[in-house]
């Protein structure tokens, strides 16, 4: 299989692209905790990019993620 077996062995695409989100998602909720006291504004754009790449784990694509790729794959505005 192409994908390995998910309970034993090594990990397979999926859970590779799950583990490079979640520690994405880590990395920007540790972000918050320091930024938070300083500046709110700092502080939700961290918990909005958190809350992103646990989207991009379930499968939740926003209106952002979407005009993301339209204005990188389209060249919208440039």
């Amino acid at each position: 299989p192409r994908c390995g077996d998910p309970l034993g062995g090594s990990p397979s695409l999926t859970q590779s692209r799950h583990s490079q989100h979640l520690r994405g998602c880590a990395t920007a909720l540790a972000r918050y905790g320091q930024e938070r006291q300083r500046d709110l504004a700092l502080a939700a754009e961290q918990l909005r990019l958190a809350r992103r790449e646990l989207g991009r784990i379930t499968g939740h694509v926003g209106t952002e993620d979407v005009l993301d790729i339209i204005f990188r794959d389209f060249c919208v505005g440039k």
